[in-house]
């Protein structure tokens, strides 16, 4: 009925219609066409929440924690849960598709969107996938699985080439887009921006209308990236359905011209409409069709479900001596020390983001669990050594204002940024009426000292704190060779002022509008920035010393900063930013039970992790980190997590870490060794290996029992508590007749068992793990042969191997 209802709707439609429909009318949404009973399809960012259609904390998400997280859980059930409660939070906001789940590959720790990505692992990118995909449209909610496909890094992401093979490009890379499409159906995919192989992706015939749509059977809409459709007809003959953002793109009058003059069949624009009309009656916005979902899923309570997935995602990848859980009963003095203990980073930049209504920082988190202890916080040190959005302390809001002066409108602010993109402006604002914005309101210190304030933005600024003009002047474009920094302008201290803590100040930075009208999207974007007294970096070190030195346990929470990860550039390095790694050595001299919480979304760099006692991986962990924190370092729950990515010791002994591309063109040279087949086939030994976590009690593996389809593995829990197992199976061929890595994962299950109990997992074994792509066939070819079959911890802890002898 539902196909029936769309064949209706299409011939109906003339070819003006038709055109119109697949281009975006705004930033967020398709037109809605009433002569069809089409009402319009709205769509919003959305990997670790629902931000909806506006930059506005008026109407605030629920911030799940990064998708690197989410992996580190191995668990595609809890993804699915988490993918339910996104569908939630987009009805709620009247979103019908969701731009999210991201499943690229972690090729390399540079990349810059690391965090917004699961794994280095295909097989489990393309589960946690999976489970993500199922759980949004089990709530009647589209998915847009992103960014079809090797947009593995950031560096001249809208324009480099990359160079794959077609074994890399089918075994990696296509490898998660292909499972979730036949595991899961995916109702969306998004096509990146740059090029494979010479062809840009929204224009790619081969990959999108020949493998994507016809290999493996997609029945769902393609849509660019945004800005990332160039070409009228070269998009629409290579199989893109939408162009976003509106309302200028090139389908509309173009594609409908197109077609006129013959140079597009209007036959292909009748099926890229039939896939965006199938969308719609999926998500119940077409007349006449009955939507897939009738029955919702129970209700989630989103702050419980962020809570949960943060304390199960958390890695323990090292604990000398048991220091964790800390025992509360025999903890007088606890020392919490870092920037981010205080202001913890719970989501990574870029698109990303969202605004949660509260935000749990370890130091609330400890506090609220350890009430008759004696909890001290010390600074430590700051990661960031510029100015950043004005946040902590600052109420503010944005008022638009006519020619004239009049107020034309306002909204509030969830922090010092602007960024209204498209029609997201304030109520009754236009382009055409707006002069001016003012971000206004009152900042209250927390620290006594010399404050410096900043913008970030290009044209005519304002600036004045408590009464005093800091600057009047005009910020020109910068010639800086990435692209966002050259649009938005480099952040830029305009002047300081000394205030007292607790003492709240008015503050304002007006900027006037320029014209619009030759962008391709209109859009207001700037930021009034802040930076808080700056002190000498010895002097916090050494206060973080005394507090360390004074308690029973000392922790460290160190981070990465939105100038290190965040979507539009790449890393260059994997070196915690400021003085934390001198902070951790310092106080790790200092008392023997020193506990580190890495607050960041990918990889980084931890000269000092065998002089602490413990060190836990907290990732980007969503609006209830701190909660989830407290509830695992304290033992009322166990840190649940394995890791999804290969840690290294030192950038330098990365296999694969170009993300730079020469004269345009990034050559995946690596071919098929990347993450840990490319340390195995290297020789040296990460940090930490992928599949590495330790949890709060200890397994053995008592027996394996292997067929070609399934490993069956019985472990006992031989701990004092209950807990997890993730178990994992590997193939390894002993003596290969084909190029391949040494292991790789070819299943894996979670069990749960109490102190003394065994428990079995039963790990389905994918034909696809015995298969290569052969580049003379263009096919899938099984190889036959000895396999071993090796399960355990993680990828470097096997516990027991089992033979496998497959004949063709």
């Amino acid at each position: 009925m539902r196909e029936e209802a769309v064949e209706a709707a299409l011939g109906k439609l003339g070819l003006d219609a038709k055109a119109k429909l697949l281009g975006g009318q705004d930033m967020w949404s398709l037109p809605a066409l009433p002569e069809i009973g089409l009402r319009s399809l709205v769509m919003s960012d959305g990997p670790v929440g629902v931000r909806g259609v506006r930059w506005s904390a008026d109407d605030p998400s629920i911030a799940l924690p990064s998708p690197t997280a989410l992996a580190a859980t191995w668990d595609p059930e809890l993804a699915r849960r988490a993918g339910r409660l996104l569908a939630q939070e987009a009805r709620r906001k009247h979103v019908h598709v969701l731009l999210a789940p991201t499943v690229n590959l972690h090729r390399s720790p540079l990349g810059g969107r690391h965090f917004e990505c699961y794994s280095e692992d295909p097989y489990l990118t393309g589960e946690i996938g999976s489970g993500c995909v199922n759980g949004v449209q089990d709530g009647g909610v589209g998915t847009t699985v992103k960014h079809f496909v090797a947009n593995d890094a950031e560096t001249d992401r809208f324009t480099v080439d990359n160079i794959i093979t077609s074994r890399p490009l089918r075994e990696l890379y296509l490898a998660p887009f292909e499972a979730i499409v036949k595991n899961a159906h995916p109702w969306g995919i998004m096509a990146a921006y740059n090029q494979v192989n010479g062809v840009t992706m929204t224009e790619h015939r081969y990959l999108q209308n020949e493998v994507l749509r016809g290999e493996w059977g997609f029945d769902g809409y393609i849509v660019s990236d945004w800005m990332a459709a160039r070409s009228t007809t070269g998009d629409i003959e290579g199989g893109l359905d939408v162009a976003m953002p509106g309302p200028a793109t090139v389908y509309g009058d173009a594609l409908a011209g197109a077609v006129r003059a013959g140079q597009v069949d209007e036959a292909v624009v009748d099926d890229a409409v039939r896939n965006v009309l199938r969308l719609a009656a999926r998500v119940g916005i077409l007349e006449g069709a009955p939507p897939v979902v009738t029955e919702l899923p129970e209700e989630i309570d989103g702050q419980a479900l962020a809570r949960e997935v943060a304390r199960r995602a958390f890695v323990l990848v090292r604990n000398e001596n048991r220091v964790l859980p800390i025992d509360p009963s025999r903890t007088r003095k606890l020392a919490l020390i870092g920037a981010a203990a205080r202001d913890a980073r719970v989501l990574g930049g870029g698109s990303a983001t969202v605004f949660p209504e509260r935000v749990v920082a370890p130091l609330d988190g400890l506090a609220a669990a350890l009430p008759d202890a004696t909890l001290t916080y010390a600074v430590g040190a700051d990661p960031s050594d510029e100015l950043s959005p004005a946040d902590k302390g600052f109420a503010l809001q944005a008022v638009c204002r006519d020619a004239g002066g009049a107020v034309i409108g306002s909204r509030s602010l969830p922090g010092g940024q602007v960024q209204w993109i498209g029609d997201d402006l304030p109520d009754g604002v236009t382009y055409g009426t707006l002069h001016s914005v003012e971000v206004k309101g009152t900042f209250t210190p927390r620290e006594s000292g010399e404050h410096a304030f900043g913008t970030r933005g290009l044209g005519a600024f304002t600036l004045t704190v408590a009464g005093e003009v800091l600057y009047d002047g005009v910020q020109a474009m910068s010639d800086a060779s990435d692209p966002f920094e050259a649009f938005f302008g480099a952040p830029a201290e305009r002047g300081r002022v000394r205030l007292t803590a607790g003492e709240p100040v008015e503050v304002s930075l007006v900027h006037p509008v320029g014209a619009t009208d030759d962008a391709p999207l209109p859009a207001v974007m700037f930021s009034f920035l802040h930076g808080a007294p700056q002190r000498d970096a010895d002097e916090l070190i050494a206060e973080a010393v005394v507090a360390a030195r004074d308690a029973d346990t000392a922790v460290v929470v160190v981070a990465t900063t939105e100038r290190v990860e965040s979507e539009g550039f790449d890393r260059t390095d994997l070196s915690l930013p400021g003085r934390q790694d001198d902070l951790v050595r310092a106080v790790a001299a200092a008392n023997p039970n020193t506990v580190v919480i890495v607050n960041s979304g990918s990889p980084v760099e931890m000269p000092w992790r065998e002089d602490v006692a413990a060190v836990l991986l907290s990732w980007f962990p969503g609006q209830e980190g701190g909660a989830a924190l407290a509830d695992v370092l304290l033992g009322v729950a166990e840190p649940g997590g394995r890791l999804p990515t290969t840690w290294p010791v030192a950038l330098a002994d990365v296999p694969v870490s170009e993300v730079v591309p020469t004269d345009g063109e990034l050559h995946y040279r690596e071919g098929l060794f990347v993450g840990y087949r490319a340390w195995d086939k290297g020789g040296v030994a990460p940090a930490y290996a992928f599949g590495h976590g330790l949890g709060y009690t200890t397994w053995e593996y008592e027996s394996l029992e292997v067929t070609p389809a399934t490993a069956k593995v019985r472990v006992r829990n031989t701990g004092s508590r209950a807990g997890r197992e993730v178990v994992q199976v590997y193939l390894a061929p002993p003596a290969d007749s084909v190029e391949r890595p040494v292991r790789w994962l070819a299943g894996f299950g979670s069990v749960e068992a109490g102190a003394g109990e065994w428990a079995e997992a039963e790990i389905a074994l994918p034909a696809r793990a015995f298969e290569i792509w052969d580049e003379r066939s263009d096919s899938w070819s099984f190889v036959p042969g000895a396999y071993e079959v090796r399960t355990g911890r993680s990828i470097a802890d096997t516990r027991l191997v089992a033979t496998l002898d497959l004949q063709g």
